[in-house]
C-alpha cells in the first residue's frame, strides 16, 4: 500500500466498518423501545430492565481504553475481527435469549465486541487514508456515529412493529458477517514498540471507568447522595487515581499521560466531553418533551428527531463540513460548530408549543455537530503518534461515553429540581436545554482557545 495514495479499497473498507460501527452504536439506544415487550414476554422486573440496558454500555465504556491498547499492541486487524465475531455471537445469543439473565449476559458480551469495534474502526480509518483524505473520512465516521446515536429508537420501533423483540439483535448478524469478509483484505498494523501488555493498567482503567459510568447511570434512579452512587463514585476516583499514578511510572504504559501536556489534545478532549454532554442531555430531554408535552408516541418522537441525524449525514457525506473545516481551520471549526449547537439548544428551549421551533433547533444542532465533531476527532487522533491510534480512538470513545452519561445525569437533575420547585414540566425541560446550551458554548470557547494556542506554539517552533 502506497503511503501517498492510501489503501486501494479504502472507501469500500470505510463503508463496511462504518456499517459495523452503526450497529454497535444503535445497540446503545435500540433496547429502550423494547422495554414493554421484554417486560411482558420475559416477565422482566424493573431492575432486570435496567441491567439489560446498562450491561452493554457499562462493559463497553469500561473496556474502551483497554481495547484500544490491545489493538495497538497485537494488531488492529486482529482486534477488529475479534470484535466483529464477539458482537455477532453476542447478538445471536441476545436474540435467542429465553430469560432475563441470559439476555443480560449476552448484552455484556456484545459490549466487549462493541469496545473492540469502536476503537479499531477509527484507528483503521486513520491507517488506510492519506493525511489529505483523513478529514473527509473522519467526517463520514462521525456522521455514522451521529446517525447511530439518533436512529436507535426509530429503527427499534420499526422492527418491533413488524417482528418480535429478538429481531432487534438478529439484524446485527448479517452486518457482522459482511464486515468480516471485507476486513479480510485489510493490511495488519500495530505499534512497533512490541506487544508486552500493561495488565495492571488495563485492569485499573476497566474498573475505574466502569465504576464511574455506573455511578452516573445510577444517580437519577437512586439519588446522588445514596450509598450506591457515592460508593461507586469513590471507587472510581481512587482506582482512576491509582491508574494515573501507575501509567506515569510503568515502562510501556497503555495511556501515555504526557499526551495531556499537548494543548491540541487537551483542547479536543475538553470539547469532546462538553459537546457530548450537551448533546446527550439535550436529546434525553427532547424525547421527553416530544412525548410528554407534545403528546407523540415513541415511534413518532423518533421520526421527529430524525432531522438532526439527517443534517449531520448530509453535511458530512457530501464533504461540505470537511471543506468548511479545511478553510476555517480546526479552532474556528470547533468554535463555529459548538456555537451552532448552542443556538439550536436555545431554539428548542424557547420553542412555544409547536414543532417548528424544535425543527429549527434540530437542524442547527445537526449542522454544529457535523462541523465540530470531525474536527475534534481529527485533533485527538492527530495529536497521538500513529502507533498509538487504537488508544487514541479509545480515549475519544471514552470521552463520548462519559460526556453523554454526565449530560443525561446533570440535565436530568436540572429537570427534576425545576419540577420539584413548582415549575411545569415544559419549563423544566427548557431550563435543562438552556444549561446544556451554556455548557456547549463554554466548551466551544475553551476547546477553540486551547487548539489555537497549540497551533501558534507549533508555528513558533517551526518558524
Amino acid at each position: 500500500m502506497s503511503a501517498s495514495q492510501g489503501h486501494p479499497q479504502r472507501w469500500l473498507i470505510l463503508g463496511v466498518i462504518c456499517l459495523a460501527q452503526l450497529t454497535v452504536l444503535l445497540d446503545n439506544t435500540v433496547l429502550n423501545v423494547a422495554i414493554p415487550s421484554l417486560t411482558r414476554e420475559l416477565h422482566a422486573a424493573t431492575s432486570d430492565i435496567q441491567w439489560m440496558i446498562n450491561a452493554y454500555s457499562l462493559v463497553q465504556s469500561g473496556l474502551l481504553l483497554t481495547a484500544g491498547s490491545a489493538a495497538d499492541r497485537y494488531g488492529r486487524k486482529k482486534m477488529l475481527i475479534a470484535g466483529l465475531a464477539l458482537f455477532g455471537i453476542g447478538s445471536l445469543a441476545a436474540g435467542l435469549a429465553g430469560s432475563t439473565g441470559r439476555l443480560i449476559a449476552a448484552r455484556a458480551g456484545m459490549g466487549v465486541g462493541g469496545a473492540l469495534l469502536l476503537t479499531t474502526t477509527l484507528a483503521v480509518a486513520m491507517q488506510i487514508f492519506t493525511p489529505e483524505e483523513q478529514p473527509k473520512a473522519i467526517g463520514i465516521w462521525s456522521a455514522v456515529a451521529a446517525l447511530g446515536f439518533a436512529a436507535g429508537p426509530l429503527i427499534g420501533g420499526f422492527v418491533l412493529n413488524h417482528y418480535w423483540w429478538g429481531a432487534i439483535f438478529l439484524i446485527n448478524i448479517p452486518v457482522a458477517v459482511l464486515a468480516l469478509v471485507a476486513v479480510a483484505a485489510l493490511p495488519e498494523s500495530k505499534s512497533p514498540r512490541g506487544d508486552r501488555p500493561d495488565l495492571l493498567g488495563a485492569l485499573l482503567s476497566t474498573i475505574g471507568m466502569a465504576s464511574l459510568v455506573f455511578a452516573i447511570i445510577s444517580g437519577p434512579h437512586h439519588g446522588w447522595t445514596s450509598a450506591r452512587v457515592l460508593g461507586t463514585a469513590a471507587v472510581a476516583v481512587v482506582v482512576l487515581g491509582v491508574f494515573a499514578w501507575w501509567e506515569s511510572r510503568v515502562g510501556e504504559p497503555m495511556l501515555d499521560l504526557r499526551l495531556f501536556r499537548d494543548r491540541r489534545f487537551t483542547g479536543a478532549v475538553a470539547g469532546a466531553v462538553l459537546i457530548t454532554f450537551g448533546m446527550g442531555g439535550a436529546l434525553f430531554l427532547l424525547t421527553q418533551h416530544l412525548q410528554f408535552v407534545l403528546g407523540y408516541g415513541p415511534l413518532e418522537a423518533g421520526l421527529r428527531t430524525a432531522p438532526l441525524a439527517l443534517t449531520v449525514v448530509l453535511l458530512n457525506f457530501t464533504g461540505l463540513s470537511a471543506k468548511w473545516s479545511g478553510r476555517l481551520g480546526t479552532p474556528l471549526s470547533v468554535a463555529l460548530g459548538m456555537l451552532l449547537m448552542s443556538s439550536g439548544l436555545v431554539a428548542i428551549a424557547v420553542a412555544s408549543g409547536g414543532y417548528a421551533g424544535l425543527l429549527l433547533g434540530l437542524v442547527l444542532i445537526g449542522a454544529g455537530c457535523a462541523v465540530a465533531n470531525p474536527a475534534m476527532a481529527h485533533a485527538v487522533m492527530s495529536a497521538i503518534p500513529p502507533e498509538n491510534a487504537g488508544v487514541g480512538a479509545g480515549v475519544n470513545g471514552t470521552l463520548a461515553e462519559f460526556g453523554n452519561g454526565l449530560g443525561v445525569a446533570v440535565l436530568g437533575a436540572v429537570l427534576s429540581s425545576s419540577v420539584a420547585s413548582g415549575e411545569s414540566l415544559s419549563a423544566g425541560l427548557g431550563a435543562g436545554q438552556l444549561v446544556g446550551a451554556v455548557a456547549v458554548l463554554l466548551g466551544g470557547f475553551v476547546a477553540a482557545g486551547l487548539l489555537r494556542r497549540a497551533e501558534r506554539k507549533v508555528a513558533q517552533e517551526l518558524g
